[in-house]
């Protein structure tokens, strides 16, 4: 693989750090320049930051001069943090300018020409890149999108059991990080010594992001998946990791240890890869009756797995259990990177200075979905 420059659009948030923190020694990306708020713009990247990760800034990233989302920027591809009240455009500015966009905001997430991409759960979506491409009058460039946060560890632990038992419904009660709003978030005073049961535009994400990702590609068109999702999101004290309690209507009657077989036999594309930032197992399995929890296991997988515990019998659906997964590392900054790997590999991302085919470029690239 050629060594690929990447450029993080929303460099100096929470998000953007942990992209620049989780690249600094990547195999094949390395980052080349940066971009950020008008306030930031002119300034070296030390001197604009408020770097809130206990490693240093890398010192080469740190004397990078921050860009206006104006410019044009020296690298062959962005990772985008931005604030969606600023990606829509920007993000399309960049792609129809020739360059791939692979954004966390959920300005484009939904739109039908645009992959919501997992890589272990729906790695053939990418080929919507080349409808894109067409519809859109787009060369070399595109875009693509990580899931909502909590959409993410959700759709992650939902592909194994749909693909082997079938689901018809899923209710889902989120305890969500404080680190998910950003920096600086939500108020001590309203933090501490509370939960708060709303968070703005999130449960109407966690109820049709899933059903995109695990939808089924038919040419150009995504049928979302057929089961309903009914969700409930709060926001705890807890500085990262989400925690979710799902429980299953499945369309035949199965037992715990059938879920569990399911869940920890998993695999995906980045797995039969080995791809640089894919965990081992992208789902990991806890049986004590008390995991998973955030401080203990957030950091499964270097961040990247889905941590699944308390699998048992739903005494109103079939079945029930608690997922976690890191918000800012697979449900952001590992995320996004993830889908960048997984595209360069696939022929969607390439030095700049060779030309793109505009069309079928993953002709050759044959995902495989199931089970190890």
């Amino acid at each position: 693989m050629n060594s690929l420059r990447v450029g993080v659009l929303g460099a100096t948030g929470i998000v953007g750090q942990q992209i620049i923190h989780r690249l600094r020694a990547h195999p094949w990306f390395r980052v080349t320049a940066l971009a950020a708020s008008e306030r930031s713009a002119g300034k070296r990247y030390t001197d604009a930051a408020p770097w809130r990760i206990a490693e240093p800034i890398p010192k080469e990233i740190g004397a990078l001069q921050i860009q206006t989302l104006n410019e044009e920027m020296d690298c062959d591809f962005v990772l985008s943090a931005l604030d969606c009240s600023v990606a829509g455009d920007a993000e399309e500015n960049f792609a129809r300018r020739g360059t791939p966009v692979i954004s966390n905001s959920s300005s484009h997430r939904m739109e039908p020409d645009v992959p919501l991409l997992i890589p272990e759960v729906n790695p053939d979506h990418i080929a919507l890149v080349d409808a894109q491409r067409a519809r859109r009058g787009f060369k070399s460039g595109f875009i693509v999108t990580n899931p909502n946060c909590s959409a993410t560890g959700l759709a992650l632990a939902l592909k194994p059991i749909d693909d082997a038992i079938g689901i018809e419904a899923v209710s889902v009660v989120t305890m969500q990080a404080l680190s998910g709003a950003g920096y600086p978030g939500v108020s001590s005073l309203d933090a501490a010594d509370n939960v708060i049961p709303y968070i703005a535009a999130e449960e109407d994400k966690l109820e049709t992001e899933p059903r995109k990702i695990l939808g089924k590609l038919h040419g150009e068109l995504i049928e979302p998946a057929g089961f309903r999702i009914s969700a409930q999101c709060h926001r705890v004290p807890v500085s990262d990791g989400h925690l979710e309690a799902v429980s299953l209507k499945l369309r035949s009657k199965v037992s715990p240890e059938d879920v569990t077989e399911a869940l920890r036999e998993f695999r995906g594309e980045p797995q039969r890869l080995g791809l640089p930032s894919a965990p081992a197992n992208p789902i990991e399995v806890r049986e004590e009756r008390d995991r998973p929890q955030p401080r203990l296991d957030r950091d499964a997988g270097g961040g990247m797995a889905v941590v699944v515990g308390r699998i048992r019998r739903c005494l109103v659906f079939d079945i029930r259990f608690v997922l976690l997964s890191h918000n800012l590392v697979r449900g952001a900054a590992g995320g996004a990177i993830l889908n960048a790997e997984l595209l360069a590999h696939a022929g969607y991302i390439v030095p700049r200075t060779v030309a793109a085919p505009s069309h079928n470029r993953a002709e050759n690239f044959r995902p495989t979905l199931t089970h190890s």
